[in-house]
């Protein structure tokens, strides 16, 4: 599956554009909003905590994902990932086995949840939930992604939202990039995760900030910093990134104190080439740059041929979501749990449906 990159329209003001695509979003919205309302989904015999976006594109749910998954082995419980595993090449339902699976068979983001707990891929996440419980042992499961998906049923949906790309120019695919309309969503979340600091991009979250307060939905706060604070300090550096938004890897380079000289950017999950590689290289050798990374790209980029060579002399920068308030983790999962009880002591569906 080759990777897209999102239209810059998206995170502008309105425009021609996206007002052309006004009827399309309308189709679209209906769409979405009937597989919120009234999508069959599976009830799992754990407690499933999604993470997802209000939007298209990534917005911190994968180190979100890990951090609970943390939080949720600190309470002793045994949790599990589910995920698309979004560009790999078999559709077949399988557990990722960091060791022997690569970037085709899974996609990345799978290869960096599996450090952290088992985790299976398939496009019905209720598939994926089922295979972890039966063949692992796993008693609490984590989506990463599929708020919007109709086929598990969700007994806690954490929504994290960029604090700098916020919700763009707020309309729903193709003329913007919401997954559906956004009182729908708002409406089976609950709780949101506002991500890094919006203050110089004027308040672009306060929108689902607002909306999710009137909901009366509680509204988180954190950030992603770097594991290796001084690895790149005064170094000058050459960053590529084939992430949603590269932008925020560079600014976390600069915050490192590193020179940021050039910049690459890569459609998000861009299946590196060895072209890209030599073309990277040779440009930092001729600059005498040194080249960066993200973690998720070095995870594509080690199943290119020779990928494992050029990474030997490639910074890769890790990253970890950090809540504001350390104890939201372990709230987040216990609510979950306790949610599942609910539902299961009264036989409520996970999140009815509402008119």
């Amino acid at each position: 599956m080759k990777a897209a990159r999102a239209p810059a329209f998206w995170w502008q003001p309105p425009s021609l554009v996206s007002r052309l695509l006004t009827p399309a979003s309308f189709t679209y919205g209906r769409v979405a909003r009937r597989n919120l309302v009234h999508g069959p989904r599976s009830p799992a015999d754990c407690p499933v905590l999604c993470v997802g976006n209000f939007t298209v594109g990534g917005g911190g749910k994968t180190p979100t994902a890990i951090a609970l998954g943390h939080a949720a082995l600190s309470l002793g419980r045994r949790p599990g990932f589910v995920s698309r595993g979004y560009g790999r090449k078999s559709r077949k339902p399988l557990i990722v086995d960091p060791a022997r699976h690569g970037v085709a068979d899974v996609g990345d983001e799978p290869l960096l949840l599996a450090r952290v707990a088992p985790t299976a891929v398939a496009a019905d996440r209720a598939v994926a939930a089922e295979l972890l419980m039966r063949e692992r042992g796993v008693d609490f499961v984590i989506m990463d992604d599929g708020f919007q998906s109709a086929h598990l049923a969700i007994d806690y949906a954490l929504i994290a939202l960029d604090a700098r790309r916020g919700l763009g120019n707020g309309a729903v695919f193709p003329a913007g990039p919401l997954r559906a309309p956004l009182i729908d969503q708002i409406r089976h979340a609950d709780g949101l995760l506002l991500i890094g600091s919006d203050e110089e991009d004027n308040r672009n979250g306060e929108v689902a900030v607002r909306m999710m307060a009137r909901a009366g939905r509680p509204i988180f706060s954190g950030s992603l910093v770097p594991k290796s604070r001084h690895i790149l300090f005064g170094e000058r550096i050459l960053a590529f990134a084939g992430i949603a938004d590269p932008t925020k890897f560079y600014a976390s380079l600069r915050d490192l104190g590193c020179d940021v000289v050039e910049t690459r950017d890569f459609p998000d999950h861009h299946p590196f080439v060895p072209d890209d590689l030599a073309a990277l290289a040779e440009r930092a050798r001729t600059e005498k740059l040194v080249l960066a990374t993200t973690r998720k790209d070095a995870v594509r980029i080690a199943g290119v041929e020779d990928g494992e060579i050029f990474l030997k002399g490639c910074a890769v920068l890790d990253v970890e979501l950090e809540f504001a308030v350390p104890t939201v983790p372990r709230r987040i999962v216990r609510e979950t749990i306790a949610e599942f009880e609910r539902r299961r002591t009264h036989l409520v569906p996970a999140h009815p449906a509402e008119g």
